[in-house]
């Protein structure tokens, strides 16, 4: 028979293995195991068993982070509402016959719940709210809601916090998507282009806006004056002969016109071809239509 180790021993070598596990695993959840069993816990550690190391607060693993989350959440137990306990959720008891005869008139009466009797059965008219978010069970609601056999709770491990790779951060960010980090990422260039645009200080996201911006500014002062370049030659033809506008857009005017009175594809094709033809090279939006490397 081994001997006895003292708490001094004890404490040594759970810090071996401690140190051990956190220096063989690179990722550990950290969970909140209140009111969790033993068989809950046994039933998660089998769950896990693979490439975990299941334990009371702590869950070492190799595997897939999210994956193991979900794993651990599927272990849930419902649970009696016990006198003293704070309620982790809302307990509302719906209505319905309760299948309690009149002998137990003071339960609902001292909970102030409406009821009729219906065969010599109390039945609740309404939902009744019986115990909030945050409060502590009464004694009252517990033996009502033992009677009614209402266990409103469920309890399992809560992960609170994930270690990775020496990083700790919250849960939440395991349920984030390819579309939610596309988002935020694109939110970041955003902002970050917003702020440079501000301040004018160039970065990447913000150089294709400054250039627009600054092609803006030439444009306009060689309208305003005598200088030009080829693509304010363009401008200053329009505004010369505001006709040429017209001129461009009828085509497509036509071929919207064709397209709705249904005419001949042939018709609308054709429309189109003119359309092009006497389109100005290179147009796009971000030049206002006036190509920047002509």
């Amino acid at each position: 028979m081994a001997p006895k180790l003292s708490k001094s021993e004890k404490k040594i070598n759970y810090d071996q293995k401690l140190c051990q596990l956190i220096d063989e695993y690179t990722q550990v959840l950290v969970a909140v195991a209140d009111n969790v069993g033993s068989n809950q816990l046994q039933s998660i550690r089998r769950g896990l068993r693979g490439d975990s190391v299941g334990n009371v607060g702590l869950i070492f693993t190799k595997g897939d982070l999210k994956e193991v989350s979900e794993e651990v959440a599927k272990y849930k137990v419902g649970a009696p509402a016990r006198v003293g306990l704070v309620a982790p959720i809302d307990v509302v008891v719906p209505p319905g016959n309760t299948g309690l005869d009149p002998s137990q008139t003071s339960f609902f009466q001292v909970l102030n719940i409406p009821t009729r009797l219906t065969r010599v059965l109390f039945e609740i008219i309404t939902p009744v709210e019986l115990i909030k978010k945050g409060e502590k069970v009464g004694s009252s609601e517990a033996a009502l809601l033992s009677k009614l056999g209402i266990r409103p709770f469920s309890y399992g491990l809560v992960v609170l916090s994930v270690y990775d790779n020496g990083s700790v951060f919250s849960p939440e960010v395991l349920d984030l998507t390819e579309d939610d980090l596309i988002e935020k990422f694109a939110l970041g260039v955003s902002m970050v282009t917003s702020l440079s645009l501000a301040i004018a200080y160039p970065t990447l996201a913000a150089a294709p806006h400054m250039f627009i911006n600054a092609y803006k500014n030439v444009l306009a002062v060689a309208v305003a004056t005598d200088y030009s370049f080829p693509q304010a030659d363009k401008v200053k033809e329009y505004l010369a002969d505001p006709s040429k506008f017209a001129v461009a857009a009828a085509p497509a005017a036509a071929a919207a016109a064709a397209a709705d009175s249904g005419a001949a594809p042939a018709a609308a094709a054709a429309a189109k071809e003119e359309e092009k033809k006497d389109e100005p090279a290179e147009e796009s939006d971000d030049d206002m239509g006036f190509s920047l490397f002509d």
